[in-house]
């Protein structure tokens, strides 16, 4: 595997966010990270990136643990998209891709830039201020600055949220041909099954902090006897029973 979770938990106060997890993540394989709104899905995320603390557990990335090397050798070949996580609203698109190439240390950027820009078609709005953008530009100006240093391991949490149709497949096809292109490992947190059934090599199902499940999108649906993802997402998201 490439990245292991061992045990992992966080402790907020007196409320458990995530309880005790362990998972693979295998080379060059996109894992889904799916579960209902507050299931510990974020803060998971939070933590490989070294954003958050773990209370309890290990993250080692090719056997060896984030937190007893240097945090910039380990980081360096990470990245990460959220919708949810603003890029400097006052800086243009371009400012943030350069401010961001050179915090990786890109070499030849400009190239770089030029490169992914062309690919997700944002020169058009080079000039303007991030915060001056729409969704699907912003969308696909975080997913630029998320490959600007083109990370073996990419963390996507919810890529196409709130975007339409002819944005979100846009979005999702991309990914899937930088995939196919490139060696990248990628763990990605959705809500949206049709895009998890479409990229995903294989799914691991939150609830309450805790894992409830994993296997791949056809094997889940068959063992819950359902008829596709969605469907299985709600019979475990809204199952009493404790796991």
């Amino acid at each position: 595997m490439f990245i292991e979770i061992k045990e992992l938990s966080k402790f907020y106060n007196n409320s458990l966010a995530v309880n005790k997890i362990s998972f693979e993540v295998y080379k060059n394989k996109t894992l889904g990270l799916l579960g209902p709104n507050g299931c510990g899905k974020t803060t998971t995320i939070g933590m490989i990136l070294g954003l958050v603390s773990p209370s309890e557990g290990e993250i080692l990335i090719e056997n060896k643990n984030i937190n007893k090397f240097k945090r910039d050798e380990i980081l360096r070949r990470f990245n990460f998209a959220s919708p949810y996580v603003e890029l400097p609203k006052k800086l243009t698109v371009k400012q943030n891709l350069e401010i961001y190439g050179r915090l990786y240390g890109v070499g030849n950027l400009n190239y770089r830039i030029n490169e992914i820009s062309n690919d997700l078609d944002i020169k058009n709005f080079f000039n303007k201020k991030t915060g001056e953008l729409s969704s699907g530009q912003k969308n696909r100006v975080s997913l630029a600055k998320s490959l600007i240093n083109k990370p073996e391991i990419l963390l996507l949490d919810e890529p196409t949220a709130s975007l339409d149709p002819d944005i979100g497949d846009f979005i999702r096809s991309y990914i899937q041909e930088y995939k196919s292109k490139n060696k990248v490992t990628i763990l990605l947190a959705s809500h949206n099954m049709g895009e998890v059934e479409r990229l995903c090599d294989s799914i691991i199902m939150m609830k309450k902090g805790k894992i409830i499940d994993n296997g791949t999108c056809e094997e889940l649906i068959k063992k819950h006897g359902r008829n596709n993802l969605e469907e299985t997402f709600l019979k475990l998201a809204r199952s009493k029973d404790e796991f």
